[in-house]
């Protein structure tokens, strides 16, 4: 099998713990445990104490029943024997394309988005054809081009749902519309949906509650703040997830007892993580609107109040080289849209810190005048 690189994975590796002002992240600012417990006016001692007396044994394989039950409440229709723990979000989507893509299968991946939904389906040997996004439609794919790529036999559709880099959420009448192309043909609709709008998380709908064979994959690194937690699930049909349960025997035993506590925690605490992250990303998407409107070299097709973004540069230079020199000479880190197959593009996660953002913003554009 084959493989191409994994473009801002192996960025992010090489250069993020270099970075001064890091904000290139697609995570709402990483909070500590002591953090997470203070937002809930909750006894450390008590958590620490629960976690002292469990044992490190490999816990419950497909995640605890009070994991499984709180992510099946996140959804309109689910039960949950439809939930399966994962290595996060990342391991969720590779669990349901290893599990449901065969050699010579058709697939159709929305594009760019997180390379993980194009590039292991063609490593799998699928034929994979890419339902481009349009800036100028606000980074959205036309509902045609999809009609055009549809062929009787093919097997998945792949969504980023918000979309990584460029923020952009589908809503549920263009989900709807896509859901009606896939079941002309009893195609799957495969939708990675780490990140939620904060302004208005009721104007997100998964995909499983649109369509029966929609797949759902999630996690808690980006929307909830934690992804050094390494927990994530899949939500499909209890047919799908039964297939899904065969192969993740190969792919991993269990998410672990600590992790499966902590993942716990955060998800019996979700309103208050998300009160505290809803401040944070409408406090800091302000400061990027006001920086973009006087910045005479960016210019954004606005995010929907998630945590990624996906800037658009006017200078006479190849982004990769740009955001390189960018990083060694004033410590900002952006990913470069080359890494997205985007070029001309960058990266920015404003949902860092406000200190971090202000300055990485002020010395992004000082570096941007040298070509005045």
């Amino acid at each position: 099998m084959k493989i191409a690189e994994f473009g801002v994975e192996s960025w992010l590796n090489k250069w993020e713990k270099s970075a001064t002002y890091d904000i290139s992240q697609s995570t709402i600012a990483s909070m500590t445990i002591d953090e997470l417990l203070q937002t809930n006016g909750d006894d450390r001692n008590r958590f620490f104490d629960d976690l002292g007396k469990a044992k490190m044994n490999y816990g419950w394989i497909e995640g605890s029943p009070a994991f499984k039950q709180l992510v099946a409440g996140l959804y309109d229709n689910v039960h949950e024997s439809q939930v399966l723990q994962t290595n996060g979000a990342t391991g969720a989507n590779h669990l349901a394309l290893y599990s449901l893509i065969d050699p010579g299968d058709h697939v159709i991946s929305e594009y760019p988005s997180y390379q993980q939904l194009y590039d292991i389906p063609r490593s799998l040997g699928a034929d994979v054809d890419l339902w481009h996004i349009h800036e100028d439609a606000d980074w959205y794919p036309d509902i045609n081009e999809l009609k055009q790529l549809i062929r009787p036999d093919t097997k998945m559709i792949c969504l980023n749902n918000a979309n990584n880099p460029t923020g952009t959420l589908l809503d549920k009448a263009f989900l709807q519309q896509v859901v009606d192309v896939a079941k002309s043909v009893g195609a799957y609709v495969l939708v990675d949906e780490v990140y939620l709008p904060l302004d208005d998380p009721s104007a997100f709908t998964s995909i499983v509650d649109l369509y029966e064979k929609g797949i759902a994959t999630n996690s808690l690194s980006k929307s909830y703040s934690f992804p050094g937690v390494r927990i994530g699930w899949t939500v499909a049909n209890d047919t799908v997830s039964d297939i899904f349960r065969k192969y993740r025997d190969y792919t991993m035993i269990c998410g672990g007892v600590f992790n499966d506590m902590l993942a716990v925690y955060i998800l019996q605490h979700r309103d208050q993580v998300l009160a505290r992250n809803r401040k944070l990303v409408m406090t800091n998407l302000a400061i990027l609107k006001d920086w973009v409107a006087n910045e005479p070299r960016v210019s954004l097709v606005f995010p929907k109040a998630v945590s990624t973004s996906c800037i658009k540069f006017d200078i006479p230079e190849g982004t990769e080289s740009f955001c390189l020199r960018l990083l060694k000479e004033t410590g900002v880190l952006l990913v470069p849209g080359d890494r997205f197959d985007l070029p001309g593009h960058a990266r920015l996660g404003y949902c860092t810190d406000e200190t971090t953002l202000r300055t990485g913003l002020q010395k992004l554009s000082e570096f941007l005048r040298q070509f005045d």
